[in-house]
């Protein structure tokens, strides 16, 4: 999933929990340990045992490249899984490598823990995040409404996708990872979009910029998550913005 917050760092391999047992953090697949302590280095052909060693690279190199296929077969397998009937809570990093046929170090690099994993298999189900062009204000601020309303289409669509965020709710690490990699970042791009509509004079500028932004995106929230049963329509970003601009009063009698 994607969207504006693009492609997270993942760390490796935790020892002990669910890592493979005996295998050290940052090992591949299939690859001992022995394989990297308790035996010489092997001599390049052509170089005496006694010559100088090379310098090593400037840039020293990275890991295996990720799998994209792996990565995909992964994400796969939770959402088969929880398809299946299977709970959040009951899910296991064995369970999800078995059925993605994949090692559980495999995971390990991706993905710290299941709760970092379970986000991104919530986000890789929503719509992607739309992107802005970070210079405009009420013009970003439209996109970004438009985008959670269609969320919001994504979520009552899809039986599994209402399922699993009604049991994130109930897992409170879980919750709390998707807020602060999900949600906090929206917030964060909404409430400047909000502050280069105030400097462009889109907005008034004597208001509290978190008041502004609750009150563009209250409305949007309350349809699409308080009121399940409230209208979409394709318009209502725009219905929102332009009755916050004209203000609730009644118009002035003549």
């Amino acid at each position: 999933m994607q969207g504006q917050d693009g492609e997270r760092d993942r760390h490796g391999a935790r020892n002990g929990g669910d890592a493979l047992a005996g295998t050290p953090a940052g090992v591949p697949d299939g690859t001992s340990a022995g394989a990297s302590a308790g035996t010489s280095a092997e001599v390049p052909a052509g170089t005496s045992a006694g010559a100088p060693a090379e310098a090593p690279d400037p840039e020293p190199r990275r890991g295996r490249p990720r799998s994209a296929a792996a990565e995909r077969a992964i994400l796969d397998a939770v959402i088969a899984l929880l398809e299946a009937g299977e709970p959040l809570a009951g899910l296991s990093i064995e369970r999800i490598a078995r059925t993605a046929g994949v090692g559980k170090a495999t995971i390990y690099r991706r993905w710290s823990d299941k709760e970092e994993l379970f986000v991104d298999v919530v986000r890789d189900m929503e719509p992607d995040d739309p992107p802005v062009s970070g210079t405009e204000g009420l013009a970003d601020l439209r996109v970004m409404l438009e985008s959670l309303r269609t969320r919001g289409l994504a979520q009552r669509s899809s039986a599994l996708l209402h399922n699993i965020f009604a049991q994130m709710k109930s897992h409170p690490k879980l919750w709390d990872e998707y807020h602060g990699t999900v949600i906090a970042p929206r917030r964060v791009a909404m409430q400047e979009a909000v502050r280069r509509a105030v400097a462009a004079g889109e907005l008034r500028d004597d208001l509290d910029v978190e008041l502004i932004d609750d009150l563009f995106v209250g409305p949007m929230l309350v349809r699409t998550v308080h009121r399940p049963d409230a209208p979409l329509p394709d318009d209502l970003a725009d219905r929102i913005i332009t009755a916050l601009l004209q203000g609730l009063a009644p118009a002035a009698r003549v």
